[in-house]
């Protein structure tokens, strides 16, 4: 399932989405430009790496960055063309309707602590682990979490894929987003002893943990919106 949009009007232009995307989109541009020993210089001085963290140590490149900067910088980075289009396509349609609800400086603060989350959960889940951590899928999954709790029944647009067969379909939220979460838990449970975070390159407790805070946090705080007279 390829979600492309949702119904939920939005009140303001989400300048916060917008210059995230742009800033990801740009510096996936300047990855792609650079080969070999260069790249990968760059994705492990940028990129999240867990065992850095939990032993207060640095790895190769020797031009390491103080502990904490990559925390941030990690969600600015991806593993290619597909992993930065499919996340920044997530950000745009749950993102900008977060932005819309809390405003542009509460929801900066609330993505990059969902991401914290994401690396949190990741952390405990594989604490020596020396693979890169990079993507900003984790402080997205936040805001998939916080849409759950503010618009379960806002409608999706969302391109179905069954077999050969390829529909254009109408989904709740609700439905599609839980959904979405079972698939991670799911993963991630089922890889856990198959390699770091669950193995298979995507890290699943990441994307649980940006989701679990997102939602609990909105679930335990927010009431939701009121959208065309009725609560969504």
């Amino acid at each position: 399932m390829i979600p492309i949009r949702d119904e939920i009007p939005t009140r303001r232009f989400p300048v916060v989405t917008i210059s995230i995307i742009i800033l990801n989109l740009v510096i996936q541009l300047y990855q792609t430009f650079l080969t070999g020993a260069a790249q990968n210089t760059f994705i492990y001085k940028w990129s999240f790496v867990p065992v850095e963290y939990t032993h207060a140590v640095h790895l190769p490149p020797e031009v390491a960055l103080p502990l904490g900067i990559t925390i941030f910088s990690s969600m600015f980075m991806h593993g290619g063309f597909f992993h930065v289009v499919f996340n920044m396509l997530f950000l745009w349609i749950f993102g900008s309707k977060i932005e819309d609800f809390y405003g542009p400086v509460k929801y900066t603060i609330f993505y990059f602590i969902s991401g914290i989350a994401a690396l949190a959960l990741y952390t405990a889940t594989a604490p020596n682990s020396n693979i890169p951590l990079l993507g900003a899928s984790g402080a997205i999954a936040g805001l998939l979490g916080a849409y759950l709790v503010l618009y379960p029944n806002a409608r999706i647009h969302t391109i179905l894929f069954i077999f050969f067969f390829i529909q254009w379909v109408r989904i709740p939220a609700k439905i599609l987003l839980g959904f979405w979460i079972a698939i991670q838990i799911i993963s991630g449970f089922s890889g856990l002893f198959a390699g770091p975070a669950g193995g298979g390159g995507t890290a699943w407790f990441a994307h649980i943990g940006g989701f679990g805070f997102g939602y609990l946090y909105f679930k335990l705080t927010k009431k939701r919106p009121k959208i065309w007279g009725f609560w969504n």
